[in-house]
């Protein structure tokens, strides 16, 4: 399989989580404030491609700024988000790492230092599908890298699906498990030169 970009989080399981049939839409300042306080976590993931494929694995989350997808079998691929980079390794290749700046990828809006889905420009749609609220975000700097639909639910507030859209018109869905949340991730895990390492 090839990632591009927009295969990440790169990039946040298992079939969708419950949703309660009570819910209610979310105000921008209760999703931004649910983000800030997610410091660490630790979960499973299912990946829907681009493609129609589906790919599973389990996400570390350490904001900000750090992320790591380690792809269960027959998938070989590792994506590692440290040092403001997104880099993914494909241990059968004999290519070289593909490596991407974070900024140029939508999710380095869930994981920036502080998170304001608020601020002038960032969201371009808030909306409430019956069971989750629905917030679409981009760079309004620069819209060319794609935008990124996040789905919440509420009591309590969770994360529990995204869509990346690229620039390039490919679309890709991860749907979050149960999140462990809190506790110590060893900043290892988004070490990007160390995983280098371990790839040669």
């Amino acid at each position: 399989m090839r990632f591009t970009p927009s295969a990440l989080f790169l990039t946040c399981a298992l079939a969708l989580a419950p949703i309660a049939a009570t819910a209610q839409q979310l105000s921008l300042g209760q999703i931004s404030g649910y983000l800030n306080k997610l410091q660490t976590a630790k979960g499973e993931f299912t990946q829907i491609n681009d493609d129609g494929s589906i790919s599973s694995g389990t996400i570390y989350i350490k904001r900000p700024g750090r992320a790591r997808f380690e792809y269960n079998a027959p998938e070989t691929t590792l994506v590692v988000v440290g040092a403001n980079t997104v880099v993914i390794y494909d241990r059968k290749s004999n290519q070289p790492a593909e490596s991407y700046p974070l900024a140029r990828t939508p999710l380095s809006i869930i994981l920036a230092k502080r998170v304001d889905l608020g601020r002038a420009r960032m969201v371009t749609g808030h909306a409430f599908d019956g069971t989750a609220t629905v917030v679409t975000a981009q760079d309004s700097d620069n819209p060319e890298y794609g935008n990124i639909q996040l789905k919440f639910t509420d009591n309590p507030v969770e994360l529990r699906q995204w869509v990346i859209n690229d620039g390039g018109g490919s679309q890709t869905t991860v749907i979050l498990g149960d999140l462990q949340k809190g506790g110590n991730l060893p900043n290892r895990l988004f070490d990007v030169g160390a995983v280098a390492a371990e790839d040669r």
